[in-house]
């Protein structure tokens, strides 16, 4: 019997995880230079000057930065913070004419309806497009192979069986791993964004931005901390691989930007002490949701967008643990 659909991943900070998961750019000083849109988009694939046009940023929690200070925008329920990486990202950059429109608890289905959370609907993200961009970043995919609902089991399940990998079993009873399944039908949905980005804003750079490092790259994870066995701990982190991995797979396809965030942030997971780890745990010790990137780590991906983008972002304050053997790992 099939498992009923996952459930939107919510942006709700509890004690328990009920959570929610370009640019054209500049143009070139020589007196030359392309005047439009189009022509700077396909002649400069760097942002080594001042931007032209609009940014616009889409996406779900880990785009919006849901319970960092300082929360902002309407509608509220989106729980969209002025220091996620769009923010981060637009200050840098010198944008002065940006709109963030991401919203905690998005799917692929909301970038063309409108989405209900609190004091809401949030209307269709794509609907704020309207050709006059030369950067659009989007971070989706998470919600809809339920990542909030995976935590959730697997919190409960692993813990049942320390030595072995309660949830990958759970995920796999069938023969087949539901989770793998989940991604490739993410895949087809996320495509058909990419597609529909790229027909209303042609001129646009577009940035396909992924999810940083949750558990550690490495070795048995930090139970009861992450509440995870060994063998769930590397399931669990490869299954985010693997949505990381297809998300870069469709950025490909559509020809446009995929901004790795995971290899930059190993070593700030959440098993890490509080001023390092650059997404928070079941219990968040810095304000954020559970499970999500902090100021910290909306930084970090801020930086590791602009490192593509050609927009230089002042990285984290903090560094890894063992930051070199980490690299030297990977």
């Amino acid at each position: 019997m099939r498992r009923p659909r996952p459930a939107r991943w919510l942006a709700v900070a509890t004690m328990t995880l009920l959570t929610s998961a370009g640019t054209s750019a500049l143009a070139p000083a020589q007196a030359d230079a392309p005047t439009t849109l189009r022509e700077t988009t396909l002649s400069a694939r760097n942002l080594d000057r001042g931007p032209i046009g609009r940014y616009v940023a889409l996406g779900d929690s880990y785009a919006a930065g849901p319970l960092i200070p300082v929360q902002t925008g309407t509608p509220v329920g989106c729980l969209r913070s002025d220091q996620n990486y769009p923010s981060v990202l637009a200050r840098s950059a010198g944008f002065t004419d940006v709109t963030d429109v991401t919203c905690s608890g998005a799917v692929t289905e909301d970038m063309t309806a409108p989405q209900e959370v609190k004091l809401g609907p949030n209307p269709p993200q794509l609907d704020t497009l309207d050709g006059s961009e030369s950067l659009v970043t989007i971070t989706v995919g998470g919600n809809d192979i339920g990542f909030a609902s995976i935590i959730t089991e697997c919190t409960a399940r692993s813990s049942t069986n320390l030595l072995g990998a309660a949830c990958r079993d759970f995920f796999t009873a069938g023969g087949s791993d539901e989770l793998v399944e989940r991604i490739d039908e993410a895949g087809d949905k996320v495509a058909d964004v990419l597609s529909e980005i790229r027909d209303r804003a042609p001129a646009a750079r577009v940035a396909v931005v992924g999810y940083p490092s949750i558990l550690p790259d490495t070795g048995p994870g930090c139970y009861p901390v992450a509440p995870f066995s060994a063998g769930d701990t590397a399931y669990l982190r490869e299954t985010e691989k693997r949505l990381n991995g297809m998300l870069a797979e469709q950025a490909a396809e559509a020809g446009m930007d995929y901004v790795d965030t995971y290899g930059p942030t190993v070593g700030h997971d959440i098993c890490q002490l509080p001023g390092v780890k650059w997404v928070e745990g079941l219990v968040p010790t810095s304000p954020a949701a559970p499970v999500h990137p902090n100021a910290q780590g909306m930084r970090a991906m801020a930086a590791a967008t602009g490192a593509v983008l050609g927009i230089g972002v002042a990285p984290p304050s903090s560094q890894p643990l063992g930051a070199d053997a980490a690299r030297s790992d990977r």
